[in-house]
């Protein structure tokens, strides 16, 4: 399964509202664990089997609690039993498709 998600502190103190301290501290639960990971702007994937993605995405959200006074967080999960290897899969699917698209007589 690959999971999406987005964890932030709210009622940080900051005047600038600026999470990266924490957003840092959660990305280096996601790095620690092994799994195949991406992080992007807004979001970072995950994929693994269901047990152990929840359980990153459970540690990266504890680590962000002590930055603020509440934690936000939006998951989005792709749940596909027998595929492994989707977080580069699909962008190559993607990509070969962009090109097929932009070359309709190389076809």
């Amino acid at each position: 399964m690959l999971i999406a998600f987005s964890v932030a502190p709210s009622g940080t103190g900051n005047a600038d509202g600026s999470v990266h301290d924490a957003v840092a501290a959660a990305v280096a639960v996601v790095r620690a664990s092994g799994l195949p990971h991406r992080t992007t702007s807004m979001f970072t994937e995950v994929e693994g089997e269901w047990d152990e993605v929840f359980a990153v995405v459970k540690a990266a959200t504890d680590a962000v609690m002590p930055y603020g006074s509440r934690v936000s967080l939006v998951l989005k999960a792709d749940i596909r039993p027998g595929y492994t290897g989707e977080i580069d899969g699909k962008i190559e699917r993607l990509e070969q498709a962009i090109e097929d698209a932009a070359n309709p007589d190389l076809r």
